[in-house]
């Protein structure tokens, strides 16, 4: 067995007792003090270098190797979902409307793991940082670090950057996904309002009702996107809410809904903005009502370096098994706020299947879903895979 594996193998009880401990106390946004502080006791005496975030509780600490070298940089997000836990877990969440239901749990642990796997490493020729990241569901908390320094944590940039994220369903326990290229989608957050004139239900002729104006806006803004992007390099957009009037014999003043918009390269990711503003405000002006759009961009796309991707997929070869390296035959339509290091640093994402054994992949419960379920037996090879990126990226030079 691989020694980083077998030392891995080694701290998998207690990897799954900080787990655990995360999962049942978890925390939203970019403030997560009970967090912060599990993950400094569970780095407590190691020879690290440890400096917390002042505008959020990043925890970012940096391992010198016992001779000069490049940096490499390790990253777990740290935050959970605003959802209410429907699972059975023993170790379920304590906290009302609040779950670990990304695997972001997983994630903070396997990190913990890599620390300190090799802080017993003397031998290591540079450095490395482990990125521990609060608010990254929605938040930017990868941006607010970058912004705060840990790219130049040890006064120069990483050569590389690495990230792993578990996957409830669709990938069996163990299996790792990669690919070179755009590896998740580009995520931007959308806000319409409608603005006609109000009035009684009986006479609509005396107002200009702004429901059937925002109904076509959401009939129209699904052809918009697959008539006007390749099926190559699609665009998914997705209305999540629909909020109008309060009474069925009132035709409402306003009419409002909000969608994500998910790409998968820059020239789409303007080009849908740009699109749905025109679509919107021509269909505004056939009905006569006014339109206002609130377009934010949200992510970019996280774009794995093709030569670093390949280098992960060698890592995990060698080090769990050639059965265990997938190459991802296509990009994952959600997103991640890694993108922003990735657009700094070269780098690879990749995903590591946590589907528990009892579970058909094809049909668990996935990220995101309050019965999501996790098998936190991966939790040694993920910190051994982080481990052995580091290894032997700084081996590399």
């Amino acid at each position: 067995m691989n020694p980083t594996l077998a030392a891995a193998d080694a701290l998998q009880d207690d990897l799954r007792d900080l787990r655990r401990a995360l999962h049942a106390e978890p925390e939203l946004g970019l403030h997560l003090p009970a967090t912060q502080g599990k993950v400094l006791d569970s780095l407590a005496g190691l020879p690290l270098e440890i400096t917390t975030g002042h505008a959020l509780s990043s925890v970012t600490a940096v391992l010198h190797g016992g001779t000069p070298g490049p940096t490499v940089l390790l990253r777990a997000d740290m935050d959970a979902l605003p959802l209410d836990e429907h699972t059975g877990a023993e170790f379920r969440s304590r906290r009302t409307g609040v779950m670990h239901a990304c695997g972001h749990d997983l994630h903070t642990a396997m990190l913990v793991g890599a620390a300190r796997l090799l802080s017993g490493r003397g031998d290591l020729p540079g450095s490395v940082v482990f990125m521990f990241q609060p608010g990254e569901e929605g938040y930017a908390g990868a941006r607010m670090m970058i912004d705060e320094g840990v790219l130049e944590a040890t006064w120069q940039k990483p050569v590389a950057a690495y990230a792993l994220h578990v996957s409830s369903s669709l990938l069996p326990s163990g299996i790792v996904l990669c690919k070179g290229g755009p590896i998740m989608a580009a995520a931007d957050t959308v806000t319409v309002t409608v603005r006609g004139k109000g009035g009684h239900s009986s006479m609509p002729h005396t107002t200009r009702d702004p429901i059937p104006a925002a109904c076509e806006m959401v009939t129209a803004l699904q052809t918009f996107v697959t008539r006007s992007f390749d099926v190559f390099d699609p665009v998914v957009l997705t209305v999540g809410s629909f909020h109008s009037g309060d009474a069925p014999n009132v035709i409402p003043h306003d009419a409002m809904f909000t969608a994500t918009v998910r790409s998968f390269s820059p020239e789409s990711q303007r080009k849908v903005q740009a699109g749905l503003r025109r679509v919107v405000e021509g269909v505004a002006a056939a009905h006569d009502v006014s339109v206002d759009v609130d377009y934010r961009v949200d992510y970019p796309v996280t774009v794995n370096d093709h030569g670093e991707a390949a280098f992960l997929g060698g890592a995990v070869r060698d080090l769990l098994g050639a059965h265990r390296y997938v190459e991802a035959p296509q990009p994952v339509s959600a997103s991640e706020d890694f993108s922003f290091v990735l657009a700094d640093v070269p780098g690879a994402m990749a995903m590591l299947g946590a589907c528990p054994p009892d579970r058909d992949p094809l049909t668990a419960a996935g990220n995101h879903s309050a019965e999501a379920e996790f098998d936190d037996s991966v939790l040694a090879a993920g910190s051994a895979l982080y481990a052995e990126l580091a290894l032997r990226r700084l081996t590399r030079g």
